[in-house]
């Protein structure tokens, strides 16, 4: 075998190996690349002439290629499988926890009393310009106009009242968009 060419080898060896490799692989292209790596590598083999070669090397090489690749698919599947037990979860709990949203709870004395309380603690400017913005549905530049502000000052005194809302309402951040959005 030792002036065999590499052709003589493929054309003598391919469609066994294949058929074996796939047999484990159960995918033609994985198959494909595991079984010319592994023609190359017993081709090498073949070439250096070292020792004698027997054919049983060419069926070692296939196993343990075929070995590596279904050993990484089955941590890449292991992997998959613990991020879908994740999402999965992380879904349940939404589920559950837009099933415990009572409507009559977001507009609670209790939330509508933080909100009363915390607009008063705002500066007055700061309370005026977030009322007019989510209360009276006037437009960033409206209240500008109408307070002598830039369009960025009003913006601020709007990010200030909501950053001390989130602080408050923090045990109803959820309720938080829907009521100030």
């Amino acid at each position: 075998m030792k002036g065999d060419d590499f052709n003589i080898i493929y054309e003598r060896n391919y469609r066994r190996s294949f058929l074996f490799t796939k047999s484990y692989v159960h995918d033609d292209m994985v198959a494909e690349d595991i079984v010319a790596e592994s023609l190359v590598k017993y081709w090498k083999s073949i070439s250096s002439g070292e020792e004698e070669v027997a054919e049983a090397l060419l069926l070692t090489i296939l196993r343990n290629k075929a070995l590596d690749y279904l050993r990484h698919k089955a941590i890449h599947d292991a992997a998959i499988e613990n991020l879908m037990e994740l999402n999965n979860r992380e879904l349940n709990i939404r589920i559950s926890t837009l099933e415990a949203c009572d409507p009559e709870e977001i507009f609670s004395q209790e939330i509508q009393t933080i909100i009363h309380d915390t607009l008063k603690s705002l500066p007055e400017q700061t309370r005026r310009i977030f009322e007019m913005s989510r209360f009276e549905n006037k437009s960033v530049k409206e209240i500008a106009e109408e307070t002598n502000l830039t369009v960025k000052g009003v913006e601020y005194h709007i990010t200030k009242a909501l950053k001390v809302l989130r602080i408050n309402l923090k045990d109803y951040l959820p309720l938080l968009y829907f009521l100030f959005s």
